[in-house]
């Protein structure tokens, strides 16, 4: 099917695809967008430092000559107009062109249709161009470098020969797990998982084949590779992922047996035990698929009241687990995901005891905690249970609803930016409800879109774990082997036990050869080395014995 009937089908705008047939035209509105995009988010980022803001010029309306906040650039000339006004409009009538851009929002305006239209090759070169101008403009939360360039995948000849000898298989990806008795706090941990693009992409590319596993039993990366392809085969009936949860009881004792168990355990459980088996785990800056995934980085920043001495420390986090109640033990009614986030990382005050500093001895001080590394996918559980003994069965849940969002910006509770406005206070600026202007990075870095969501019903020895899930953008409600679709504001008004959140623009770094490929490259130099050293040792042991072979023959002679 050709780009035109497709736009066509969907309800494109006839006038912008009756352009683009010429393809001379439509590579000069493409470049001419390209570059209007290319200024203003270039133009947004400048400004947000200070000394660059001051010599930024302000465009004008080409007909009444104000100042423009907020520029519409004609596509076909040079022309920049006011819409307030309306000499944008009047321009392009007169001048009988078609289209123009707000280059605030890159949206194209086609003066036929009297109205803002959409376009897939126009939406392309919008996400392209204010990307690559993203990855200029950032650097890393942690190694202060540059962004690696986003390159999107091209077959090779190699790649479109595998693909033409490939049978299509249907994506639905939407399959109900049977439950094998109060099993569900295990179902839904898999749904969160086969939700997770991350994890999608890593098992369906081949990356852990558990044909091709030389463990043997007891592999938690042979049992996902084992669930997508199942989920993934087009069989729409239940299935029961016995071995997983075999595997899983040999692997954790605490999790065995049929009584209902806690989803979060069984999920940072599993995440230990795919990384215990994924090809190449090490215990430090491991790159298996579990911590390229969730591995973020918490920092605590411990001030003596005393003397104003800083200490900080570094700990690795696979997700974050927020309280509900306040400092003295309150619920709040109106709990959301960012008020729990903000007291996760408010303050929290330390009494002589529990602090002692390097300068000033035992002493009063307050401890904060902020995110000095995101990960690509947030985790986020919500401490329903309150444990007031050993006795799980004396658990009590804390019923409070929690709202959370659609989509989550997760700047304010950074280290970097935290730390930009703690500069900005100390200056005397107010930072309320505001982000400071310099080296944050574009707001796209901490952004985030919700794909999957566990709630929990009940008590926690009688209860029940469901969950929802975005698969494109559709919802889906998972109740064990029942899959029924739903919506966005269903899922947003449900009990929420756990959330995750998928990055909205991913980094990239550098390709680096991973550190077990290369100790097993090391190790086959080294083994080469003594195969020589080993076949030099018989030569000459050789050589020896027939030397004294020679000798001894003369000796006799």
């Amino acid at each position: 099917m050709s780009y035109t009937t497709e736009a066509e089908e969907a309800g494109a705008c006839p006038h912008l695809l009756s352009t683009f047939t010429d393809d001379g035209v439509r590579s000069d509105i493409l470049q001419k967008y390209r570059t209007v995009v290319s200024w203003a988010t270039s133009r947004s980022y400048e400004s947000q430092r200070p000394a660059k803001k001051r010599k930024l010029s302000t465009p004008q309306c080409g007909s009444c000559g104000i100042a423009l906040s907020r520029p519409f650039v004609c596509l076909h000339c040079s022309y920049s107009g006011c819409w307030s006004l309306s000499h944008i409009q009047g321009h392009l009538s007169e001048a009988g062109h078609h289209f123009c851009v707000d280059a605030k929002s890159g949206s194209i305006f086609c003066s036929e249709c009297d109205d803002f239209v959409y376009d897939a090759i126009i939406s392309d070169v919008y996400n392209s161009t204010t990307l690559a101008l993203e990855e200029k403009y950032t650097s890393f939360q942690v190694a202060k470098k540059r962004r690696e360039p986003f390159r999107p995948w091209t077959p090779n000849d190699k790649d479109t020969e595998a693909l033409d000898g490939a049978t299509s298989l249907p994506c639905i990806g939407r399959r109900g797990l049977l439950n094998l008795g109060q099993t569900c706090f295990l179902n839904v941990v898999l749904q969160s998982f086969l939700a997770n693009p991350l994890l999608r992409n890593y098992f369906l590319s081949d990356k852990h084949n558990h044909r091709l596993c030389s463990r043997g039993k007891d592999c938690t990366c042979c049992e996902m590779d084992t669930l997508f392809s199942e989920v993934y085969s087009g069989n729409e009936a239940p299935f029961g992922p016995t071995t997983f949860l075999s595997t899983t009881w040999r692997a954790s004792s605490e999790l065995s047996g049929y009584a209902q168990q806690d989803a979060h355990e069984c999920f940072i459980s599993a995440l230990n035990q795919i990384h215990a088996t994924s090809r190449g785990s090490t215990k430090l800056s491991c790159i298996c698929i579990v911590h390229s995934t969730f591995d973020g980085l918490l920092q605590s920043d411990v001030k003596c009241k005393k003397c104003g001495n800083v200490t900080t420390a570094t700990d690795p986090m696979l997700d974050i687990s927020l309280e509900l109640k306040g400092k003295i033990g309150e619920i709040g009614r109106n709990n959301t995901l960012a008020s729990c986030l903000r007291r996760f990382t408010q303050p929290e005050e330390l009494g002589a005891t529990e602090y002692s500093c390097d300068k000033c001895g035992r002493c009063p001080a307050s401890k904060r905690l902020s995110i000095r590394k995101l990960p690509p996918v947030l985790s986020f559980q919500f401490k329903r249970f309150e444990y007031k003994s050993a006795d799980r069965s004396s658990a009590q849940k804390i019923e409070a609803s929690v709202r959370f969002p659609a989509s989550l910006n997760m700047a304010e509770y950074t280290t970097l930016v935290m730390k930009a406005q703690e500069g900005e206070r100390e200056k005397g600026q107010k930072t309320e409800g505001s982000y400071p202007s310099s080296d944050i990075g574009p707001q796209a870095m901490y952004e985030y879109d919700l794909f999957a969501v566990i709630c929990h019903d009940g008590q926690i020895d009688n209860g029940h774990y469901t969950c929802f899930a975005r698969y494109q953008d559709e919802w889906y409600y998972f109740d064990d082997d029942k899959v029924t679709h739903s919506s966005l504001g269903a899922c947003l008004k449900s009990q929420a036990y756990m959330c995750f959140y998928v990055k909205r623009r991913l980094d990239y770094k550098p390709y680096v050869t991973p550190s077990y490929v290369v100790a097993r490259e090391a190790e086959a130099i080294k083994e080469k080395e003594r195969e020589r050293e080993r076949e030099a040792a018989l030569t000459k042991e050789v050589d020896d014995a027939l030397l004294e072979y020679v000798t001894v023959r003369r000796y006799l002679a």
